[in-house]
């Protein structure tokens, strides 16, 4: 699939997610979908209270019919037939890491944005439901994914590659939902999330197109596309949150198509924000926890968990807060392209 494929389909991604905005966000305001802010959270985060959400779906809408029409185009000029095993393969595989973080996408994070807001509170799905949806779904992409051939069951950890034979299985689940809700976790400030996933996505697709995957690394670059025309809404002051409509399709694409290609700890590398704020929560509430059982009152860590929020509190803006975050996610991304083609 050439270049210029790719970065015409993230340029259609981009300017349908922008030109949605102009009809959803209105949209959105006139039903009362509005975020509710936590008393708990920074004081400052009030003045963002009934602002929009699930503006994820421009970013969704975009990538998905960007994603569609770059492929379309690609068999047209003359891409492998369709009939031939390997091509039907790689087909296949995308239109299941496709469904896979937009139903899941749909299912989990549109329910928990629709209860948020016709209840108008801060929770919407309780922890077991959403692990239920989890546990559903990442089993579902596991088993078709073998259905299409993935049988290997090793595990690659970079320098070493282990067969866990069939515990590769309830291991994989675990890793995508652990992923899935890291990056639904970074969505806390205004053009955060987004950010990080335009470089994250951009650097899968990079290493999609290393592994063989060209319609994977569409689909990728389609997303990174999808992201910057949803910052034109989203990045302070955010006219609208991608709400878990939004940061579940990031965390669902993420994950599968890292695991679609095998990447495993590589995949950990290029998600390293995500990964180090959502254990920056574990940190945070395992030690109070523990200093409560015995001190007898819970200390902290942090100011206060995901560690973006503790920049906050360090009185870092949400732009450097965006800006540093971004930067590490792109120097880990470049140190996994390196990794991957030394």
């Amino acid at each position: 699939m050439p270049i210029w494929l790719n970065l015409c389909a993230a340029v259609t991604s981009g300017i349908i997610a922008a030109l949605l905005g102009f009809v959803l966000i209105p949209f959105l305001r006139r039903i009362h979908f509005g975020q509710t802010i936590l008393d708990e959270g920074p004081a400052w985060h009030k003045s963002k209270q009934g602002t929009p959400i699930m503006g994820g779906f421009l970013f969704i809408i975009g990538s998905i019919a960007a994603t569609a029409l770059g492929y379309t185009v690609w068999r047209i000029m003359g891409g492998t037939d369709l009939t031939d095993e390997e091509t039907g393969s790689h087909a296949l595989r995308l239109l299941t890491v496709m469904l896979f973080s937009l139903l899941y996408s749909g299912a989990c994070g549109f329910t928990d944005d629709f209860i948020k807001a016709v209840k108008k509170r801060n929770e919407g799905l309780n922890p077991k439901q959403k692990i239920l949806f989890q546990i559903v779904f990442c089993a579902a992409f596991l088993a078709i994914m073998y259905a299409l051939g993935d049988h290997e069951t090793t595990i690659d950890l970079i320098f070493v590659k282990l067969n866990f034979g069939i515990l590769y299985y309830p291991i994989m689940m675990l890793f995508m939902m652990f992923l899935i809700n890291a990056v639904n976790l970074t969505d806390g400030i205004d053009g955060l999330c987004g950010s990080v996933t335009v470089v994250t996505m951009l650097v899968l697709t990079v290493l999609c197109a290393s592994y063989g995957e060209r319609e994977l690394s569409l689909y990728a670059i389609t997303i990174a596309g999808g992201c910057i025309g949803f910052l034109i809404w989203n990045l302070h002051p955010a006219k609208c949150f991608m709400g878990d409509t939004g940061s579940m399709f990031l965390g669902g694409a993420f994950a599968a198509l890292g695991v679609a290609c095998r990447m495993h700890l590589l995949l950990a590398l290029v998600g390293i924000v995500y990964v180090v704020d959502c254990l920056s929560v574990v940190i945070q509430v395992s030690y109070f926890k523990y200093t409560k059982k015995k001190y007898g009152e819970g200390r902290r860590i942090f100011k206060m968990s995901p560690l973006h929020h503790h920049f906050e509190l360090c009185k870092w803006s949400e732009y450097k807060i965006v800006t540093v975050f971004s930067a590490v996610g792109l120097a880990a991304g470049v140190l996994a392209v390196f990794i991957r083609l030394s």
